[in-house]
């Protein structure tokens, strides 16, 4: 039983390794993955947002545009929300909820509000970008968890190979401490 344990501890230290680099390969990946796709849009930050006239190429840069979007849906909306915004178009501007009210198209249908058609544009946009953060974010903890583990089972391959090599050195101390009688040579 004992060197099933002893054995137990190489192997479980080569399993913490190889997981441990998969973990920083795919961590990596993803990271570049990212980047690339968000470097592939072009996206450029505006003047008045904390990342001006710079390419949206990393999961933050894109939480920062993500923000300037929404001031910017803020401002063109009055302060309102998707939610806070009348359903349909008057023809004063103000909106209505009431399908009577609401300005027509020539069939004779309601015209939606532009206002809730640019929060669904926005929302949409600021998904896409903030789900580059979120993921660029699990990246980097794929990464710092992979050094984890790789440390974690170099470390324990390091104990398990000295407690190995320290019964494999001594095994006349190992037969008298368990009671069984030493071999002379």
């Amino acid at each position: 039983m004992s060197k099933v344990l002893q054995y137990g501890g190489v192997v479980a230290s080569v399993i913490l390794i190889a997981f441990g680099i998969g973990s920083i390969v795919t961590g990596i990946g993803g990271r570049d993955r990212v980047r690339d796709d968000l470097e592939r849009e072009q996206i450029v930050g505006t003047p008045d947002s904390t990342i001006p006239n710079q390419l949206v190429d990393s999961g933050s840069k894109a939480e920062a545009f993500a923000k300037v979007m929404r001031k910017h849906t803020l401002e063109a909306t009055g302060g309102k929300t998707y939610a806070q915004l009348p359903r349909y178009a008057t023809k004063d501007g103000k909106g209505t909820n009431d399908e009577k009210l609401a300005a027509t198209t020539d069939k004779g249908q309601p015209i939606d509000n532009p206002l809730r058609s640019l929060w669904v544009q926005e929302t949409a946009l600021t998904t896409a970008l903030n789900t580059s953060y979120f993921a660029e974010s699990v990246a980097t903890f794929a990464i710092v968890m992979g050094f984890g583990l790789l440390l974690s089972g170099i470390g324990f391959l390091v104990l398990t190979l000295r407690v190995l090599r320290r019964f494999a050195e001594q095994p006349d101390r190992r037969r008298a401490t368990s009671g069984a009688p030493a071999l002379s040579s």
